[in-house]
């Protein structure tokens, strides 16, 4: 049976450039802070880039993120001391509430989202999809000029609200995060976009990942700026 977190948040928090040097503190200060927090069964504070390129080169050091899986629906799944000093740092925030549709893989050799497809993988709204990938440091050179179409046909991609990439450092970044109008936008991009399947397809022979991992989510409420999210111009 499978074991299904029921709450996930993200959280995401834009600096001013002259902020930067207090945003690197938090991010060596935090993590540690996040996973002690009441009812919290996992958490990563990540770095973050554009969206619209990959490798080192694409990172954005305005911008900083945290994923954290709760073990509880009940409570203000706040983030208690470590959440304050961001907002305080922070020029802009905001915060997606999720639940699991879908994990496949591990992250820091754990299954975070739950053990699976754990969950209908269908949803009547929003989704928001999470990839993350450690990079075989052999692999990365091929891996950063293998998928540089893929995240140029992301970008004008039907359907897609907002995107940005993610990272486990303030520089350089390993996954995406993507939100979606539907599942079936999501789907459509996913494995009919002919760059990203070929990306699929070579992904087993490229053998790129040390570990890898990709959940899909039903989007439950976003608060706070969206702007900060990578949102599309209109969407609403």
């Amino acid at each position: 049976m499978s074991s299904v977190p029921p709450l996930v948040t993200l959280h995401v928090w834009r600096v001013p450039r002259r902020a930067v040097g207090q945003a690197f503190l938090r991010m060596a200060i935090d993590p540690r802070r996040l996973r002690r927090l009441p009812g919290v069964s996992f958490a990563k504070l990540l770095g973050t880039g554009t969206g619209t390129g990959f490798g080192p080169g694409d990172a954005d050091l305005t911008r900083f993120a945290a994923v954290v899986v709760w073990d509880s629906d009940s409570g203000d799944q706040e983030l208690g001391a470590a959440g304050a000093a961001w907002d305080r740092v922070a020029a802009g925030r905001a915060r997606v509430t999720l639940t699991p549709i879908m994990s496949r893989g591990k992250w820091s050799r754990r299954l975070p989202f739950g053990d699976g497809a754990h969950r209908p993988g269908r949803t009547d709204g929003m989704v928001l999809a999470l990839t993350r990938a450690r990079l075989r440091p052999s692999k990365a050179l091929t891996f950063w000029r293998a998928v540089p179409p893929v995240a140029r046909e992301l970008v004008a991609a039907p359907g897609l609200l907002g995107r940005f990439g993610i990272g486990e450092a303030p520089v350089g970044w390993q996954g995406t995060v993507s939100v979606w109008r539907s599942a079936a936008d999501l789907t459509a991009f996913a494995y009919r976009q002919p760059e990203h399947r070929a990306v699929i397809a070579r992904t087993p022979v490229a053998r790129w990942y040390a570990e890898d991992l990709f959940a899909r989510f039903a989007v439950r409420d976003i608060s706070g700026d969206k702007a900060v999210l990578g949102w599309r111009e209109g969407e609403q």
